[in-house]
């Protein structure tokens, strides 16, 4: 059987330099890191967990917590999670905490507080003060993914940059009369301000403002899924004296759900009404839609290193670690005023801020 010390003989290093390169802590160069990994993929060496464990003091393991599991951009980050520890050797414990649910108690109360992880990745968690007790009480490095969780460092996009930009473009291309659609209300219908919509909406207003139009600003509320924006949609539209020529949605899903509810109504997008998104989701591309792209895979994976610098330095200061999107102009935003539109739109262009 292979073990450490033939992996570090022919990688040309100590057995504990070749220890720390295989688990993924302390100091070592990344060529060496990779030189010992690459050894040990030949030698077919395959570390046991219990034995990392004990050499190391920690459990080879990372906690991901977040509200929902199947939604896309949830998912996207714990993909980019996933790659991220599979790249490093470690393992995952993933806790399903869906707002409201029993289960999410019990994994505040019970299963957190038994610190079967080195680190705790919360992602969108929008924990309320009770639960930011307990995640202080964890006694591991906690890092947010779109939310801090508590005083802890954290991984965002620029929610007030990418409002502020979606609500600029619409504004550049002549429009006045903009609504913000979505976010301020949950599945249920009872008011809920998540902290991504409330900057998105800030965001939104502010751009409004800048451009002397703050007696337009409008929001329409709806759960931040298709469904909702489709609903909330069609009730906006089927008013054409309230009809805006523009809308800025707080993400892709509501943007396409409205979209629908335009078409099903007649209205011609965009000729009759602009749409712009932000996220770049899976389906918007099939709707040719304009957005504000970001990266949850990306989020996800920084998340990760921005962890494991904590757990190498429990002392490191907490940080923001701040993404910017960027524009991708589609198909279904257009002038105000089609009689002044250019002769040819670009209707696929990405633009790098």
């Amino acid at each position: 059987m292979v073990g450490i010390a033939d992996v570090a003989a022919r990688a040309g290093v100590s057995k504990a330099t070749a220890s720390r390169a295989l688990s993924g802590g302390g100091s070592v160069a990344a060529a060496t890191r990779e030189r010992v990994r690459r050894v040990a993929e030949e030698l077919g060496y395959a570390p046991s967990t219990s034995a990392v464990s004990l050499a190391t003091g920690r459990t080879q393991n990372i906690g991901v917590i977040m509200p929902y599991l199947t939604r896309w951009f949830f998912a996207e980050v714990l993909e980019g999670v996933q790659t991220a520890l599979l790249d490093r050797g470690l393992d995952l414990t993933l806790y399903d905490a869906r707002p409201g649910s029993a289960a999410r108690a019990r994994i505040f109360r019970d299963f957190l507080t038994r610190k079967r992880f080195d680190g705790l990745i919360a992602v969108g968690l929008e924990p309320d003060v009770a639960e930011i007790r307990q995640l202080a009480k964890v006694g591991r490095p906690v890092v947010g993914v779109v939310t801090p969780a508590g005083e802890t460092s954290c991984v965002t996009v620029d929610d007030d940059y990418a409002l502020r930009r979606a609500t600029e473009h619409l504004l550049t291309l002549g429009h006045r009369t903009i609504t913000f659609l979505g976010g301020g209300v949950d599945e249920q219908g009872r008011e809920q301000w998540t902290h991504v919509d409330r900057r998105r909406f800030e965001g939104y207003a502010a751009a409004m403002t800048d451009a002397g139009l703050s007696g337009e600003i409008r929001h329409i509320r709806s759960p931040t899924s298709m469904p909702g924006g489709y609903a909330a949609a069609v009730d906006l539209f089927g008013d054409a004296r309230q009809r805006p020529t523009g809308v800025v949605a707080t993400c892709d899903e509501v943007a396409v759900g409205a979209i629908i509810a335009a078409r099903r109504l007649g209205i011609q997008v965009p000729l009759g009404l602009s749409v712009i998104g932000v996220d770049d989701h899976e389906l918007a591309e099939m709707f040719s839609l304009t957005t504000l792209q970001q990266d949850p895979r990306e989020q996800g994976a920084a998340a990760v290193a921005l962890l494991l610098a904590h757990i190498e330095d429990p002392a490191r200061t907490p940080t923001v670690v701040r993404m910017q999107s960027r524009l991708v102009v589609r198909g279904t935003t257009g002038p105000a005023d089609p009689a002044r539109a250019p002769a040819v739109l670009d209707s696929d262009r990405t633009e790098k801020q």
